[in-house]
């Protein structure tokens, strides 16, 4: 599916084309999947600043919660898992709201993002940060990913299902690519 990307999105500039076809094609395995939801209440976010890992790819940046897709799970499988896991919460239903390839230095996954307002339960502390609410017009100025700006700018805007292409060299986003404009 990530190989086709290439093929079916022909104005992603030259650069961007060869950095994603190029990974994925030399990689032995399938591009790993994650998930990332956005918990809505109250016009609040909930947030994960990631302070508790030792080796960790998002350390002091503030995310949605998620992770990684088990072999042999579906994303939306994962989503109900994961949030329970961070956060002790019960997703009663969710909402899949786009798919970013995210790219660093070499290593790339296929990110669904999701929001959900429909939960219950009580949070738990996580293993992983700090979970904390969050004002949505106040999340724009907390330390993310240069490029979660973009999909977050979609989710408040309500606009229809999204998938984008971000490609990062260290921490430094140098390409941004809507695949589906």
């Amino acid at each position: 599916m990530v190989e086709d990307v290439n093929n079916k999105y022909k104005k992603n500039n030259d650069e961007s084309k060869k950095t994603l076809g190029i990974l994925v094609e030399n990689k032995a395995e399938p591009v790993p999947k994650t998930v990332m939801i956005y918990l809505e209440k109250d016009n609040q976010y909930l947030m994960l600043y990631r302070n508790k890992k030792e080796v960790d790819i998002n350390k002091g940046k503030y995310i949605g919660v998620g992770g990684h897709v088990e072999f042999n799970e579906t994303e939306d499988q994962a989503v109900v898992r994961e949030v329970k896991e961070e956060t002790g919460l019960d997703l009663l239903s969710f909402r899949k709201r786009g798919l970013v390839y995210f790219v660093l230095n070499g290593y790339v996954e296929a990110m669904y993002i999701y929001t959900s307002s429909d939960f219950k339960g009580e949070l738990i502390e996580c293993n992983e940060g700090d979970l904390s609410w969050v004002d949505k017009d106040k999340v724009s100025q907390l330390n993310l990913w240069e490029g979660d700006i973009h999909f977050l700018k979609k989710i408040l805007n309500d606009e229809p299902y999204f998938e984008m292409k971000l490609i990062y060299k260290d921490d430094i986003l140098i390409d941004k690519i809507d695949l589906l404009d």
